[in-house]
């Protein structure tokens, strides 16, 4: 019965002029390039279509100095800095200038841009470089990075090359506006070339006589002080040593500096809240406590940078 309805079927289509498809037809071999159409730099290859003339229809690469060696033409092809359709009509006066072709159809699309390069990295799940093809935003960027990780820290640092290759300015963007309150001034476009780095947050590191030891952000800049490193650490042990010591590394000095601090008197409110600096270390000794080694701090040093959440527990 089965057979008899496919032979029916086939009868049926036939008798009304068509024809049974034996497969679907295979994609075109030079699909069109979808990406868009903007200036061409260093490294983008191109792709070159010229009728009958199958020695220049293919892909090329622009040269590092911005220019395009095509076979046949003995002028090179300045490409940097020109949108396609500049281009084919460069390559076209080149072909006629050198008598090659009386009236060429050239046709010049991009098949791959190298010249746009976008770096994200720092505290984003994932850095990574990509090329800023079309309207790519900041937000476009942390995106294709998969955002921010948890360490992320309040500001974010944009640099920008040079017209000639030297260190621009660096363009700092506070997340709290970009992305709580989603200000559109912060959403920056990115054309390639920048450099987009989100530094860590800081750290301060509360040890000694506390409830619970550890490594806790900074998440408000600078404005950390001892007072509200202690609440960090849910407040102090009895028999706490009227003296305490911050531990300060300063730049191009080894070690670290011991700062020591009234302790008694600030919890008193007799003496000014001490301010702390990122990577300040804490030590609230008890009554019978003594200061730290160098070896000890050694210790905490390590283990802070090596935790990925960063709370260290130090009892």
């Amino acid at each position: 019965m089965k057979k008899a309805a496919l032979l029916l079927t086939a009868f049926t289509v036939l008798m009304k002029g068509q024809t049974v498809p034996r497969s679907l037809p295979p994609p075109p071999s030079n699909p069109e390039m979808n990406l868009p159409a903007q200036p061409v730099g260093p490294n983008d290859l191109v792709s070159v279509s010229v009728e009958d003339c199958p020695e220049l229809t293919r892909n090329f690469r622009v040269a590092a100095n911005g220019t395009l060696a095509l076979p046949l033409l003995k002028k090179r092809i300045q490409a940097s800095g020109k949108l396609p359709q500049e281009i084919e009509n460069e390559i076209s006066q080149a072909l006629m200038d050198e008598q090659l072709l009386v009236q060429p159809v050239v046709t010049v699309s991009v098949a791959e841009y190298r010249s746009v390069p976008v770096s994200v990295m720092g505290a984003v799940r994932r850095p990574v470089t990509f090329q800023a093809v079309g309207n790519v935003t900041l937000l476009d960027a942390l995106a294709k990075a998969e955002g921010l990780s948890a360490d992320a820290g309040p500001e974010i640092l944009v640099s920008r090359s040079g017209a000639d290759g030297s260190a621009g300015l660096v363009q700092r963007i506070p997340v709290q506006g970009l992305i709580d309150s989603a200000d559109p001034a912060l959403n920056i476009r990115l054309r390639g070339g920048e450099e987009i780095r989100v530094p860590a947050v800081g750290r301060v590191y509360v040890v000694g006589n506390v409830k619970k030891s550890g490594a806790f952000p900074i998440l408000d800049g600078t404005h950390t002080t001892v007072m509200k490193a202690i609440a960090l650490s849910e407040g102090l042990l009895p028999y706490t040593n009227k003296k305490a010591f911050i531990y300060r590394t300063e730049a191009g000095k080894g070690g670290r500096n011991e700062i020591p601090i009234e302790l008694s008197r600030i919890m008193d409110r007799k003496s000014p809240d001490v301010p702390l600096q990122p990577n300040d270390i804490l030590y609230i000794p008890d009554s019978k406590g003594r200061k730290m080694t160098a070896q000890t701090l050694e210790r905490l040093a390590g283990f802070g940078s090596s935790t990925a959440s960063g709370l260290l527990i130090w009892r």
